[in-house]
């Protein structure tokens, strides 16, 4: 257990345990929230049980915080409090969640000119020195820049991929650290397997029995703060600063490029559909549809391949599910 020092820290050992047997546990967004919120009560209400006021005052929104991001940081406080009325163990009311803010983000749209260069510089970065933080950055780079384009996982799920959850025999990736709270597979294209097989053999040498996939110097997962800038950084030598594009990007452009290339059969659509939404981690086919929403022209490709409900299925989209 991480270091809880609120005056309740047995309700919320005993609530981890709970989530992690029921398999909805997710340390990198439940774990950090609710890590907040504990040390948050304990310094403002040392000793202290549960109260409302407490709960209140941490799940106000604050200062330029939007909704979304409120909600999100909240959520393992409604999900704690209400482990906790189940039981009979508070009286404190759950607090309700906001309404999201229309979503006007725009991925970019990729071009294979544009990936062509960035993957040509993530196969040629130069270091001025050969200590083994640069000696894994680029073997680093240029496979996990791949996976990320080539099967839509996200940066979360590739940055805490430990190495027992990637079989290499069989091509399969078994994602247990995730935004969501539902493990998942997801199956490789054969040159994504070998690419990774080559990797993992000359990794091993430089860290013998490594708990991380993509194990930073410290032995420990990368951090997003380095998988992002190191993508900036490439991105930027490959195509310049008038064009703008993050590394979870890859993730949208995974969706838009498996959708477009779908025939125009309205049965196959639905069945690749689900079969895409659970390879990458959706709950709800509902979750993936979010990529038509925010890619006019691929909203277009399913209307006209299925004219009948289009607008039941597209009209409202839960951007929280995703």
């Amino acid at each position: 257990m991480k270091n809880y020092r609120s005056g309740f820290v047995d309700f919320i050992e005993q609530f981890i345990i709970y989530r992690k047997a029921s398999g909805a546990w997710n340390e990198s967004n439940y774990g950090y929230c609710l890590l907040k919120f504990d040390n948050y009560c304990a310094d403002k209400y040392p000793n202290s049980p549960l109260t409302q006021e407490m709960v209140d005052q941490w799940c106000e929104k604050k200062g330029r915080e939007i909704n979304r991001s409120r909600n999100t940081r909240i959520r393992v406080v409604r999900a704690f409090i209400s482990y906790l009325r189940k039981r009979g163990l508070t009286n404190v009311e759950e607090p309700p969640l906001l309404t999201n803010e229309p979503h006007t983000y725009i991925p970019h749209a990729f071009t294979l000119e544009e990936l062509q260069r960035f993957f040509y510089e993530c196969d040629h970065i130069k270091t001025a020195h050969q200590d083994l933080r640069a000696q894994l950055s680029k073997l680093v780079c240029p496979v996990m820049f791949r996976l990320l384009y080539s099967s839509g996982i996200r940066t979360t799920e590739a940055r805490l991929l430990r190495r027992k959850d990637v079989d290499l025999n069989h091509g399969i990736l078994d994602i247990q650290e995730s935004k969501g709270y539902d493990q998942h597979y997801v199956a490789l294209h054969p040159s994504m397997t070998d690419l990774l097989k080559r990797y993992d053999k000359t990794v091993e040498r430089l860290q013998p029995n490594r708990d991380y996939f993509f194990q930073s110097p410290n032995g420990k997962n990368y951090e997003h703060g380095w998988l992002e800038q190191m993508f900036r950084k490439l991105w930027k030598k490959a195509n310049g600063d008038n064009t703008a594009a993050t590394a979870y990007e890859l993730r949208h452009n995974y969706a838009t490029t498996n959708i477009n290339s779908w025939d125009n059969d309205s049965f196959e659509i639905s069945d690749k559909l689900n079969y895409l939404a659970k390879s990458m981690g959706h709950r709800w086919t509902s979750s993936t549809l979010h990529y038509y929403s925010i890619v006019p022209r691929l909203a277009e490709t399913i209307k006209n391949a299925s004219e009948i409900g289009f607008n039941d299925i597209i009209s409202e989209v839960n951007y929280e599910k995703e």
